[in-house]
């Protein structure tokens, strides 16, 4: 009995409580659904629940882009598009949206684009892998919500295919 309980000590005593609270406020920060390190076999991931907190926040602009007004000259989505639309693209995961193979290639996509169902329409890099992003129907490219290098969460809408 005392054997297993010196062995739970030295369990929770080798996490850091100090780091995870520091991940915590940097996810609070940062307004991360979710943040984890790893070092060697250690790793640590802090979550959050973001539901009833992101209830104010636009469904359509990341966190990180919040106090950026929706219609400025650099969005890629000049109108707002119905987010209920049946060609609605959301991500599969949290990562950061590519909308180019390489940042010398030309994007997958424009406004306008004709694409048919499993072309591959964006790149999501989440912890070092590459994911491609597919259309999941045939149309025209009618609204890109998202910018080259921009920050995602899981379930974010990242186009509009109609």
């Amino acid at each position: 009995m005392k054997e297993r309980q010196q062995d739970t000590e030295k369990t929770s005593s080798a996490i850091d409580i100090r780091l995870v609270e520091a991940l915590g406020e940097i996810a609070t920060r940062l307004n991360l659904s979710e943040i984890e390190i790893q070092n060697g076999d250690f790793a640590i991931r802090v979550a959050r629940n973001l539901a009833a907190s992101g209830a104010s926040q636009s469904a359509v602009a990341p966190p990180a882009a919040a106090s950026v007004p929706a219609a400025s000259a650099s969005a890629p989505a000049e109108t707002a598009p119905n987010l209920e639309s049946a060609g609605m693209v959301k991500s599969p995961m949290v990562g950061t949206a590519y909308r180019r193979a390489s940042p010398n290639s030309a994007p997958f996509v424009e406004l306008g684009t004709s694409v048919k169902a499993g072309d591959k329409i964006l790149l999501v890099e989440a912890m070092k892998t590459f994911n491609e992003i597919i259309a999941p129907c045939a149309g025209t490219v009618i609204s890109i919500l998202v910018e080259d290098g921009q920050p995602i969460e899981y379930g974010q809408p990242l186009m509009v295919i109609e």
